[in-house]
Order: structure tokens, then sequence, then C-alpha cells
């Protein structure tokens, strides 16, 4: 009887379920990215199960996940893989490592690929033939106190996805703040921790070229922040290329490269402050423009028939009513319905098309005056300039319209807060293909004009050279003054990227160009007596052929 009953409990004991694993109806079933119930199981299978958080941890689905939990997983399994594991390399769609046995007597810095989707392997010193790898120093492995001849280096590539693990509070797809290729290095000698380098170590990242206002940084995740561990670039330098960045750090732990607004909160205000009052004092100057040609046009009758003057008020009206738009659109942000907002966007982006349609007729109207000069008669020419000026810029927002591109658009800064909300544009294709490409064809054209119109002014002064004095000056100041004309320094957008002091130039040129047209203005159509009688570039320039041909 001793036997059945003895089986019979183990029975019971072996059906009913155990105290650690009662599961109440109520209970919801345990899931993986929490990363409880796997902190050191690094079997394959535990590996691909936790990879795939790396998806299913977005900001939708956030409760489900533990990024914490999560991130001390990964930071963890590399030095399992150094102290633990009988594994050399490892190869899966989301994980590449190497675990190397390095002589700490060695003779001459290490360099190991990073090529994606390999195994990281040593290789040579040739930088052509492996444009993503690491350079360890000598002099990193001849400082250890180990007192072991021999240690374990570990590398390991990992592919974060494009989830929310790693990616911390500093990183946001909403401005396109990112981790390069969604990639990150980690370096590693297990359980030996090394800091304060004398000499850095190098990890090299390839990529294509820079996006605008973006700003690549070498940055390490800091687990020892706790719960609030993030991103950190203490104790890394960045050297940006044109199609690589070398990151600098003098520690090993996960490093990546990271892509994020060059902006930061005070900056920002700053530009819209500089931007404002700006754009104010341009609407009054630009205000006294047109008063001042509807005076000249009634005071003087030969001021009707020419053109010039005309193209000028023209360009001074579009950017009055550009600026009026950009006040209105900052001032309301999102207010309103979203039907507001739309048209807040739209006009917003006629007004901008506008403003840099008339910047190229400035510069077609200067190619007919300088570079043709004779078969330059056109029938209806000033109604054929305001039909390209007004018109075209519309059929492009209808057609943006239509594409439903407008909507919210958030500026933020590198701490991913938001610092500027305005109706623009929410479908980015569109942004960049009517408003960066547009504005780049305009500028590409006007700076083409300016360079002829440069060699036209230059060679004439050297051949006047010797009958008036000054002529270079008069040259160079007719230069800026037809610049800002067509615009041209629109164009420093292009070197935004280089930093704040770069956006600053932009905010304060583009925004006082209602104030240099007006300047212009007065040079040319009110001049003194001096002036009058001088034979200046400038009045040459402008004047010369003018009158209309209607």
């Amino acid at each position: 009887m001793v036997l059945p009953r003895a089986l019979g409990v183990l029975l019971l004991l072996h059906l009913a379920p155990g105290e650690g694993d009662v599961t109440r109806k109520d209970e919801k079933p345990r899931n993986i990215c929490q990363g409880s119930t796997n902190m050191n199981w690094y079997e394959d299978f535990d590996l691909n199960r936790t990879a795939g958080c790396f998806s299913k941890c977005t900001q939708s689905r956030e409760e489900l996940c533990h990024l914490g939990n999560l991130q001390r997983y990964w930071l963890n399994f590399e030095t399992y893989l150094v102290e633990r594991s009988q594994t050399d390399t490892l190869n899966t769609s989301f994980l590449t490592a190497l675990v190397k046995s390095i002589n700490t007597n060695v003779s001459e810095d290490l360099y190991f690929s990073l090529t994606p989707s390999q195994i990281p392997k040593q290789v040579t010193k040739d930088e052509h033939q492996h444009p993503d790898r690491v350079r360890l120093p000598k002099s990193l492995f001849g400082s250890l106190k180990s007192g072991r001849p021999m240690v374990r280096l570990g590398i390991v590539v990992l592919d974060i996805g494009p989830g929310n693990v790693f990616k911390g509070s500093l990183l946001s797809r909403e401005d396109g703040s990112s981790v390069l290729n969604n990639r990150m290095v980690g370096l590693t000698l297990g359980d030996i921790k090394v800091t304060e380098l004398a000499e850095p170590l190098e990890i090299t990242f390839s990529h294509q070229y820079q996006p605008p206002n973006m700003n690549f940084s070498c940055e390490f995740w800091d687990a020892t922040k706790g719960t609030s561990e993030d991103w950190s670039s203490k104790g890394c330098s960045t050297e940006v290329g044109v199609r690589r960045t070398v990151c600098r750090c003098d520690h090993l732990t996960f490093f990546a490269l990271l892509l994020r607004p060059i902006l930061d909160e005070a900056t920002v205000k700053a530009l819209m402050h500089i931007s404002q009052a700006g754009c104010g004092t341009s609407m009054i100057f630009l205000a006294f423009t047109i008063v001042l040609y509807t005076v000249l046009r009634f005071s003087r009758q030969r001021f009707k028939s020419e053109d010039a003057p005309k193209i000028h008020v023209a360009l001074s009206i579009s950017l009055f009513l550009l600026n009026l738009a950009f006040f209105i659109n900052v001032g309301q942000r999102l207010k309103g319905s979203d039907a507001a907002c739309w048209a807040r966007g739209a006009i917003f982006h006629y007004f901008l098309l506008c403003a840099f349609t008339w910047m190229g007729l400035e510069a077609f109207h200067l190619y007919l005056l300088v570079i043709k000069v004779f078969n330059t008669y056109f029938s209806h020419y000033f109604l054929k300039l305001s039909f390209v000026g007004w018109v075209l810029p519309a059929l492009i927002v209808i057609g943006t319209g239509i594409a439903n591109s407008y909507g919210p658009y958030s500026i933020r800064d590198e701490k991913n807060v938001t610092t500027l909300e305005l109706c623009w544009f929410r479908e980015k294709t569109a942004l960049y293909v009517t408003v960066h490409g547009y504005c780049l064809i305009v500028f590409l054209f006007s700076a083409a004009i300016l360079s002829l119109v440069s060699w036209k002014i230059f060679t004439l002064s050297s051949a006047t050279a010797g009958k008036e004095k000054g002529q270079h000056w008069k040259g160079v100041l007719t230069l800026l003054g037809l610049s800002c004309l067509m615009g041209l320094p629109w164009g420093l957008a292009l070197l935004t990227s280089l930093g704040p002091f770069t956006a600053y130039v932009f905010a304060l040129f583009t925004s006082l160009q209602g104030v240099f047209i007006f300047c212009w203005f007065i040079v040319l159509y009110c001049p003194s007596q001096s002036t009058v009688t001088s034979s200046s570039g400038t009045a040459r320039v402008d004047h010369a052929h003018t009158v209309s041909q209607e």
C-alpha cells in the first residue's frame, strides 16, 4: 500500500502546478519583452526571442516592454560572451560577434572590420578596403594590470531595430534623430573595466552625405545612470567627414553614431527672435519701397515704362506678404481646425515660392540687360513675368494641396523638446521637392548669372582703371546689391549644418533682405548729384535697356 500511495503523491505533484508557476485566470501571460524571465539566458532560442523586442517595443506598445531590463540584457550578454561562452564567433540577422584572445604585449595597433552583416575580423590598416572598422591602440593592452599575458576581447555589432530599445530620451523619430543604421558597436574585455585611456580607440562609421540640419555625434550607452541610463558623449570626440565619421573614445562599452538636430533650445529661441525682429524691420522697409515706387511712378513720366523697378517692387510685395504670412503662422501655431492649419501652411508655401520665383526673374532680367543685351525684345514683357511670378507658384501649391501634404510641423531641439509648432508640411517628400529642390534650382540659376555679371563688371573696370578711381569698390558694392535682389543669401541654408554660427548668419541676412532692397532702390532711383554725374557700375547695370517693351 505504501508504494501505490507514494506513486499517487508523485503523480499529484507532477500534475499540480508548482507554487512559482501558478497562473490565475485574471493574470496576463509572461512577456519576454519585460526582460525579467530571461536575464541570464543566452542560448540561441533566447537571443532570437529577445531580439524580437527590437521591433515590438514601439511607442504604441511601450507598456508591453521594460526597456531597462532589455537594455541590461544585451549589455550583460557582451560580458557573458567573453567570460562564459565557448563560442568565438556569432552570426545572426540581428547580431554579429567575435571573441579573440589577445596578447597584452602586442607591438602594434590592432584593426578589426565592422562590415555590416559580416562577422568582425582582424584586418590590416588599409582603410579603403574596410571603411567600417575599429582601431585598438597597442597602449590599451599594455596598460592592463590584470597580470595575465592574454586577455579575451569581445566585439559585438548589434542591430537595435526601429523600436525604442537603446533610443533613450535624446532620440525621437519625429524630428529625424536616430542611431545611424540602427547599429551599435560593443567592445569589451569581459570583467576587466577599461576607462580613461591615454590613447583613445577609434571607430570609423561609413555613411552617405550628412543630412541638412542634422549633426553626427559619437556617443556611448551610459549604464551608470541607473534608471535614467541614456546616451552620453563624455570621453568621446567626433571627426565628421564627407563619407565617414571617426569616433575616438577613452573607454570600452557600446558605441553608436547618432543623428540629431544641430540646434539646442537656446539657439532655436535666439534664431526665432532674430527672424521676427528682422522680418518686422524688413516689412517696414518693403512698405517704404512700395510707397516710394508709387510716388516716383506718378512724379516721373519715364519711370512708368521701366521694367527693372517694376520687378523690384513685385519682389518687394512677395517678400512683404511672405513675412506677413510668417508672423501669422508663428503667432497662431497650431490653433484652429485642421482645415485652417492646412490653409495657413498652403499660404505660407505660396508666398515663399512667389518670393523665390521673383528672385529668379530678377536674375533673368539681369541676364537680358548685361549678358545678352541685343535681340531682347519681348511683347508684353512684364505681363509675362507676372504670370510666371504669381501663377507658377499657385500651380505648385495646388498640386501639393491635392496630395494633402500640409499640416502640423514641429521643430525640436537636441533634447527632443518641442521649441516651435506651426502649420507647414507634414509630408517630407513634398517639402524636399517643392521647397528645397525649387529653391536650389533658383539659387544655382542666380549664382550662375551673377558669376557672368561679375566677369563683365570687373572686365569693364579693368579696361577703365586708368580713367576712374574706385571702380573695383563700386563693382563689389554692385555685386552685393545684386546678390540681395537675386536671393543669394538664402544659399547660406546649405551651410547651416556646419553649426549654429552659420544658422545665425542665415537668419540675419535673409530676414533683413527687405532692408537691403530698399537701400538698393534708394541708390538707383533717388541718387544724389554726385551719383548722377558718375558712371558707376551700379547705374549702368540697372538702368541700361530698362525701357518697357510691351
